[in-house]
């Protein structure tokens, strides 16, 4: 079994989910008592969420490299981070480190194309809906066409995130608002819909919906518990 390091704490209520996942995804394949060899750097939100709303990102992807360095150090043999949005800064931090990174959009990516869908709704910070570093590798290396709501809806969406979801408040109100903004998406061609945002599954799941979901932590999750049992 492969050890593999967390990046975690943005926030920590998705990671205690990614802990949960992995785990689980191990005893569901091994069996008996057996659990993940995992370690988790968890970082202070309040400092990172600082750096991005400030546009501090070389800040905030110098704290991630050291964080990772010491997972290196410590003996992790894979990393992933435990957040869709930071991953706009993974260039900086993997040339801190030789171990890989497990990229959550290409496990996104993945499970999309294998579903057969082409054309995708997106939900997440409004870091990853309005910029490139994320949808660029789901149209690239997946070839998918992406959906993205309205300013008014990602303005909702953002607000949500990190007023709420991030600090462990769920709200029927907003998970209707997230209701409406996945119908409207499937209005505008959406087949499915992508959780790009690791928290957005703690608020919206499928039972709540037709539209066919894709809960980027699961998903990210399965990815490195693949990883840690990969015997090659």
């Amino acid at each position: 079994m492969k050890k593999i390091g967390i990046l975690g704490g943005m926030s920590w209520e998705s990671t205690a989910l990614y802990y949960s996942l992995i785990n689980g995804f191990v005893r569901e394949a091994l069996g008996g008592l057996n659990s993940a060899k995992m370690l988790v750097s968890s970082v202070n939100f309040a400092e990172v969420a600082a750096m991005q709303k400030a546009g501090e990102w070389n800040e905030a992807a110098d704290l991630l490299r050291k964080e990772a360095q010491g997972l290196e150090r410590a003996g992790a043999e894979g990393i992933l981070i435990a957040t869709n949005t930071m991953h706009k800064v993974l260039p900086l931090i993997e040339d801190g480190v030789t171990i890989p990174f497990i990229h959550i959009a290409d496990a996104t990516g993945a499970a999309i194309k294998a579903a057969g869908h082409t054309k995708v709704g997106f939900m997440g910070t409004k870091f990853a809906m309005e910029e490139s570093f994320y949808t660029d590798i789901l149209e690239q290396r997946y070839n998918l066409e992406m959906v993205i709501p309205d300013l008014k809806q990602r303005d909702v969406i953002h607000r949500v995130i990190f007023e709420e979801l991030c600090q462990g408040k769920i709200l029927e109100s907003s998970r209707q608002h997230y209701l409406d903004i996945i119908d409207q998406m499937a209005e505008g061609g959406a087949q499915c819909v992508i959780e790009g945002c690791t928290e957005i599954t703690l608020l919206v799941k499928q039972e709540h919906t037709n539209m066919p979901l894709f809960d980027t932590t699961r998903l990210h999750a399965r990815a490195a518990a693949d990883f840690i049992l990969e015997t090659s």
